[in-house]
């Protein structure tokens, strides 16, 4: 019996990436719900270049964790050299949001007797030792 044979994931990230996703993810939370506030009040109004650069900083994060990702394709920075509308802003950061939920959806899984965990190269390949362990000990036994 192979290890494959009793583990299939289909999407494989890597503990990098999960990390950026970690320390990026609240902080990005917290700009959305501030740009959303902001865009409730003046939905026309134009981003100041300090926002902008506030956003744009954690959006480029993001986009390193969401690279190769299917809906990565649709994201982008904010354009800092002709300011967006706030509700502009607000749309590109909902597409974001969108984009982390399925990274997480697919990345994320329950592997049984371990509980959720992130699903990384680095995982996998502690998972393969251990089974390897685990068959020579069966090897041995016999």
């Amino acid at each position: 019996m192979a290890f494959e044979d009793d583990y299939y994931f289909p999407n494989i990230t890597t503990d990098a990436k999960v990390a950026e996703y970690e320390a990026s993810h609240d902080v990005f939370s917290s700009l959305l719900d501030e740009v959303k506030e902001l865009s409730k009040k003046k939905p026309d109004a134009t981003m100041s270049a300090g926002k902008v650069k506030i956003v744009n900083r954690v959006l480029e994060n993001l986009l390193v964790v969401l690279e190769g990702q299917p809906d990565a394709k649709y994201l982008e920075a904010l354009d800092d050299d002709d300011l967006p509308q706030v509700s502009d802003g607000v749309l590109v950061m909902v597409q974001f949001k969108s984009a982390l939920a399925s990274f997480k959806e697919r990345h994320y899984r329950h592997v049984s007797l371990m509980g959720f965990q992130w699903i990384t190269e680095e995982f996998i390949d502690q998972l393969k030792a251990e089974y390897d362990e685990d068959e020579d000990t069966d090897e041995a036994s016999k």
